[in-house]
């Protein structure tokens, strides 16, 4: 039983000797130093922090291959004490017992099996030497001759005895020590514990380094990412794109017929997004093409993880549009204002107090408060669940105009209190000179008719490309949605007329909390009593007059 188990272990130790070796990244028996010029963990080591020489400490990517090459280069150096050690303990003891020690064993078998062949033939050479000496078999041969066949044959036996004791201590031994030969597998896994042990330790100090680098970086992509994480890290209260978007349009796009609804040039705006990204923008180059600066807005809002107004309160918002009574409905709206996260409040307070300065000037712009929440309005509030973007889009669309369109028209009442819309002082009305003549002045909505018409003739063609997925929407009606009014005829006329449909009822809604702070006019602005009970008419091409028609 131990002869067969004897080749068997042998086969099993060689072959595990072989594939273990195989394992090792460095060059087997040779020093420390030898076997971490060729480990590839060194050359990685090697190649980071030269190329954090190359690039510096100055930039985050230099800082980043520095920590890592240093890192990597503690790896290598556990990685070559954990590989001399397996091979210490463990590859070199089973070499010794699969090319050793049981071959040792094997020799000592076939000498045994030699030297029973040489007791049998000297054995059988005494017996021919009695028998032909005549004598019977009781009696023993006598001379010289035989005697010396006689200790022949008695040498051989003791050697083979000899033999036979030490092959059995041999194989004896072999069994007693499996012990010994199977703690060489459990050393291995220890080591291997302990490296990786080790291994993770670094990793772990690392780490928090190298987050602390990232963090303290400031010039950190806004697009896509949490409004939060983007205010952390910039230390700002208003989102980057969002205030350097606001005020450059304050400076040249109040007027632009369609802003926010005429598709900018694809090229213009990655480019403008990219800038954004990095912090750094070319106010003059971009308050020539308005459409540019509007459409990196929306893409900002929209590519948020969350919309601005918050999952949260999404269903709160919903409810509170689809409340009949206007009173009640524009308390519920505020109410849900009122719940927003400080971040998110503060960024909606500036956006619609932007939006609703952008529609005084509606008669130029030709964008109405309807008409600014019917493009803005998708991009601020959607649902968290994933679906059918058209259906989504026929459906809340049409609700979510309901919700931004009163914040827009009574933004004094949601959002009391003047605002600065140039937090920062970082794009000043210098930066834009006469561009093309186009905005070298901005007309007050109070400006007379002949004048702004005289103004409007200075003005640049639009371009062509409009949001016509939204036109077609708001066009049907029988959703079983309020539609709501998008007329811009019904407001023209002087800045008086406007006003005063700003001007607060006699009727009030419930008072706000206590807390809270109040205007000291009535909260509710004055609006046609019907508008909630049926939808208005549409007016012809989204609201514009035919002539308008692009």
């Amino acid at each position: 039983q131990v002869e067969k188990r004897l080749e068997l272990v042998k086969q099993v130790s060689h072959s595990t000797h072989k594939k273990l070796t195989a394992c090792l990244q460095g060059q087997q028996g040779v020093d420390a130093d030898k076997r971490s010029k060729k480990l590839p963990l060194t050359t990685l080591a090697q190649c980071l922090m030269e190329g954090s020489a190359v690039l510096g400490d100055d930039s985050l990517l230099g800082k980043m291959l520095r920590l890592c090459g240093e890192a990597e280069d503690k790896l290598a150096q556990e990685l070559i004490h954990f590989e001399l050690q397996v091979e210490r303990d463990v590859i070199e003891p089973l070499f010794v017992l699969a090319e050793v020690e049981i071959p040792n064993i094997q020799k000592q078998r076939k000498h045994l099996a030699k030297l029973v062949l040489d007791m049998d033939s000297s054995r059988t050479r005494w017996q021919q030497s009695v028998k032909s000496s005549g004598l019977g078999s009781n009696l023993q041969p006598s001379g010289a001759k035989a005697d010396a066949l006689r200790e022949e044959m008695e040498e051989a036996a003791n050697r083979v005895e000899i033999c036979r004791d030490q092959l059995s201590a041999d194989m004896y031994n072999f069994v007693a020590k499996e012990v010994d030969y199977a703690n060489y597998f459990q050393t291995l896994i220890e080591v291997q514990a302990e490296y990786h042990r080790k291994s993770l330790a670094l990793l772990q100090n690392v780490l928090p380094q190298i987050k602390a680098q990232q963090e303290a970086w400031m010039e950190k992509p806004s697009f896509g990412k949490p409004l939060e994480e983007h205010l952390a890290v910039s230390g700002r209260e208003i989102a980057f794109p969002v205030e350097a978007c606001v005020t450059m349009l304050l400076e040249c796009g109040m007027q632009e017929e369609g802003l926010f609804r005429v598709a900018p040039s694809a090229s213009k705006l990655k480019k403008l997004k990219a800038a954004l990204d990095c912090c750094v923008v070319d106010v003059q180059e971009y308050s020539a093409d308005p459409h540019a600066i509007a459409g990196a807005l929306k893409s900002y809002l929209r590519e948020l993880p969350e919309p601005l107004m918050t999952f949260e309160l999404y269903e709160e918002w919903i409810q509170a549009s689809n409340i009949p009574e206007q009173e009640k409905r524009l308390q519920a709206l505020w109410s849900a204002c009122e719940k927003l996260p400080k971040a998110n409040y503060n960024n909606i307070r500036y956006l619609i107090k932007f939006l609703a300065k952008l529609t005084e000037y509606q008669d130029t712009n030709k964008m109405t408060p309807s008409n600014v929440a019917i493009v803005l309005g998708p991009n601020l509030l959607w649902p968290q669940a994933d679906g059918n973007m058209t259906e989504m889009m026929t459906t809340v669309s049409l609700q979510i105009v309901g919700i931004i369109e009163p914040l827009i028209q009574h933004a004094d009442w949601f959002f009391p209190g003047d605002i600065e819309f140039n937090v920062t002082g970082n794009y000043g009305s210098p930066m834009h000179v006469n561009h093309n003549a186009n905005y070298s002045s901005m007309p007050s909505p109070d400006m007379d008719h002949t004048d702004r018409r005289q103004h409007d003739q200075a003005r640049r063609p639009l371009s062509v490309a409009t949001d016509n997925m939204m036109l077609e929407f708001y066009k049907k009606d029988g959703m079983g949605v309020r539609v709501m009014d998008t007329s811009w005829v019904a407001r023209r006329g002087t800045s008086g007329v406007r006003k005063a449909s700003s001007t607060p009822p006699a009727a009030q809604p419930p008072a706000p909390p206590a807390d809270l702070p109040t205007t000291p006019h009535s909260p509710i602005p004055e609006q046609s009593p019907d508008i909630s009970a049926s939808p208005s008419p549409l007016p012809t091409s989204f609201g514009f007059p035919p002539g308008a028609e692009r």
